[in-house]
């Protein structure tokens, strides 16, 4: 009976000690393993970094770079706005560069801007230095919008609006902007 208890007991502690390592994986990468592991305690897995943005058409100082981008965003018809954003994204990076190609998504397939043959045109009349911001700007426009074949915007007399702008610096020392907020 002894021999029977011995016996069991080693078959059962070698079962135990079988099974001890199997539910582990063994990885010769560290930073797999890491990735691995924030992925199962976060349910998220990290990607890598993305690529750093370029724009094209910067400008040499901040206040022209917003001139330029605030000038291309406010005058437009209904033909060429969702290629004048298209090129707005080109010349911007970060959040700028999602609102203008979300802008340009919209605009592509509006129907009601195309009928009433809309169109913006305006002027900056100021751009000063956000109190306490780093590199942001208040961007003061006066605008008016027309509509070559609706009555629907007939009197509609100059409109005053405001937008934060954010620019950033690149590597090679031209501005860009970097975010747009219009808030009027």
């Amino acid at each position: 009976m002894n021999a029977g208890r011995i016996g069991a007991a080693v078959t059962v502690a070698a079962l135990a000690c079988a099974g001890c390592g199997a539910g582990q994986k063994r990885t010769t990468n560290p930073t797999r393993s890491s990735a691995l592991a924030q992925a199962e305690a976060t349910h998220e897995y990290p990607s890598p970094p993305p690529p750093p943005e370029t724009a094209h058409g910067t400008l040499a100082g901040a206040i022209p770079a917003i001139r330029a981008f605030a000038t291309a965003y406010i005058n437009w018809t209904a033909q060429s706005v969702a290629a004048d954003m298209r090129a707005l994204a080109a010349s911007t990076v970060g959040q700028a560069r999602s609102a203008m190609t979300l802008a340009a998504a919209e605009t592509n397939g509006d129907y009601e801007l195309q009928r009433g043959g809309l169109s913006n045109s305006g002027t900056v009349e100021a751009i000063a230095p956000l109190s306490g911001k780093r590199d942001q700007y208040v961007v003061v426009t006066l605008e008016s919008t027309s509509a070559a074949n609706t009555t629907a915007y007939d009197g509609l007399r100059p409109a005053w609006h405001v937008a934060l702008a954010t620019v950033t610096q690149q590597r090679d020392g031209t501005w860009v902007v970097s975010a747009w907020q219009p808030e009027s």
